[in-house]
């Protein structure tokens, strides 16, 4: 049997470029089983729920899946999802709870610029690890009557110290130099002032790797301005998403930008960082670097490193040479036609 991944085709572009994602990882000779997993439209079809209980027990399982995007009704409201022992996890979105029912706590979003494609910013490259489980996205908020809306910004230490920990691992792992925490303890002295304190904690028990940390603002700004001030970023959930979408805008398009959440039992759920862009779905122009990437990401987290170098250098020489683009880095290319060209190259 070949190595057991659950594909969750996701909807919008999601089915299209999870296609050319499976095209492109096939051709590495790894032999591969692909699961399919039901979520969003499909669990409702066969399960009646978006996130079945069904689906994260094969996710569970399966410990390896690629994600497409998933359309999210930004106002329905909250998503319950009961448990076998009745208990009932409330959730804010279908991804917020795709990540929490599976354990899920940190999501690595590594950047980089391509030459003939990224301009200025060709050199960039900064691995930014987002906390996924609290901040703002949490949820936790309520109206005050009709004239007011308060959110609360939870931050723990168990979730801070567990995600600069994974940074400065994963700094190690990969030869990385630097990690800096991005923050704004400034303002949010309690929230952010723990999250930061937490950081430098776990800096005192790594001396080897350097350290800094930046406030939000001056790391947005930094980043357009000099981005080689930055390796790797280890932010809280809002500060992550904000800022891994301002590096993909710098290096070109959100279609070069991957991601993958992890646990900490070995699970993994890899994903492209954009959305599911419905308004060009079927028209087979959206791009899927950025969901060929996170494969590559996959490749690397089940120790197949020179697999996921061949896909990650044949992504740089299509894009160096032009060979075949998207719409929105330019080109008049097509989903699959881009994933034939990696492939060639590869």
């Amino acid at each position: 049997m070949g190595i057991r991944v659950g594909v969750i085709r996701g909807n919008g572009i999601g089915p299209e470029i999870t296609q050319a994602t499976l095209r492109v990882l096939e051709a590495t000779d790894i032999e591969f089983e692909w699961v399919p997993v039901a979520i969003g439209d499909e669990g409702v079809e066969q399960y009646g729920h978006p996130l079945p209980q069904e689906s994260v027990k094969l996710l569970k399982e399966l410990k390896l899946a690629i994600k497409a995007p998933l359309l999210v009704d930004k106002f329905k409201g909250r998503l319950y999802c009961e448990h076998e022992d009745g208990s009932v996890g409330v959730y804010p979105s279908l991804n917020n709870a795709i990540r929490r029912e599976l354990g899920l706590y940190v999501c690595p979003r590594p950047i980089r610029g391509f030459k003939g494609i990224s301009g200025a910013y060709e050199d960039l490259d900064v691995h930014i690890m987002r906390e996924i489980t609290e901040d703002v996205y949490s949820g936790i908020e309520h109206m005050v009557g009709d004239c007011a809306a308060e959110c609360i910004k939870l931050t723990t230490r168990k979730a801070a110290l567990r995600v600069a920990e994974y940074s400065f691992d994963y700094a190690r792992k990969n030869g990385r130099k630097k990690v800096t925490c991005v923050h704004k303890a400034n303002a949010v002295s309690m929230a952010d002032g723990l999250f930061l304190a937490c950081f430098r904690e776990v800096a005192a028990r790594n001396p080897d790797i350097p350290s800094d940390d930046f406030m939000v603002d001056a790391t947005a700004y930094y980043l357009a301005k000099c981005p080689e001030k930055f390796d790797v970023i280890v932010a809280s959930n809002q500060y992550g998403d904000i800022l891994s979408d301002l590096a993909a805008g710098l290096v070109g398009s959100l279609g070069l930008a991957p991601g993958a959440n992890v646990g900490e039992n070995g699970e993994i759920v890899v994903e492209a960082s954009h959305g599911a862009a419905p308004d060009i779905a079927g028209r087979e122009i959206a791009n899927p670097i950025a969901l060929i990437l996170s494969g590559a990401l996959l490749l690397r987290h089940i120790g197949r490193c020179d697999q996921a170098i061949r896909v990650e250098r044949a992504v740089a020489e299509v894009l160096n040479e032009r060979l075949s683009l998207t719409p929105d880095l330019g080109g008049t290319g097509t989903t699959m036609g881009v994933a034939e060209a990696i492939v060639g190259r590869m």
